[in-house]
């Protein structure tokens, strides 16, 4: 969101090395602007949503960027029918990732979903890929951003619907991976 920009840009700024700050075109949500610059903690994520906490296995749902209040609005729609536990973290950081929250998660964590607007191919998804496999973490993982085609023209929200990153898409997709995974634990 656009405070949360702010502050990025400003911690990038203190930043003692080369910074990144990838933000989306269009207009932020609409949330209230801390007038206090803060510097962020590099490399750590946070988590933004916990629900039905009541349950022991977890879904897992890491947004990055812009995608974070989309992927709490399904977090919240898919908690009313599920009987998981779900989390939410907004990532903030690709590098340096948050290995400790990945780490964290994975012992209740039954799927593992990434959120990014930006290509699902060398993007933050893969990232949270590569580590898990490089941990020796196994679980089920399901990448939700943008393919590596060419997008015809067309508004932003109409670009992110044909994406599947709105919160509906997001929703679907997740309850698409779930259903395989019961089906194929059910074998």
């Amino acid at each position: 969101d656009e405070n949360e920009c702010r502050q990025m840009l400003h911690t990038a700024y203190t930043y003692a090395g080369p910074a990144t700050v990838r933000y989306p075109r269009g207009s932020g949500e609409g949330v209230s602007i801390n007038p206090e610059m803060c510097v962020l903690p590099i490399g750590q994520a946070e988590i933004v949503a916990q629900l039905n906490s009541q349950y022991e296995e977890c879904l897992s749902i890491l947004a990055f960027g812009s995608r974070v209040m989309p992927a709490m609005e399904a977090a919240t729609q898919l908690a009313q029918h599920l009987e998981l536990a779900i989390v939410v973290v907004n990532m903030r950081f690709v590098k340096p990732l948050d290995t400790h929250i990945l780490q964290q998660l994975a012992v209740k964590t039954q799927l593992f979903v990434t959120v990014e607007e930006h290509a699902v191919m060398a993007g933050a998804g893969s990232a949270v890929n590569e580590y898990l496999a490089k941990a020796g973490i196994v679980k089920p993982i399901l990448n939700l951003g943008l393919d590596d085609t060419f997008m015809h023209q067309a508004t932003h929200e109409q670009m992110l619907q044909k994406a599947g990153l709105d919160e509906k898409g997001i929703e679907a997709s997740i309850q698409q991976a779930l259903s395989r995974i019961a089906n194929t634990v059910s074998l």
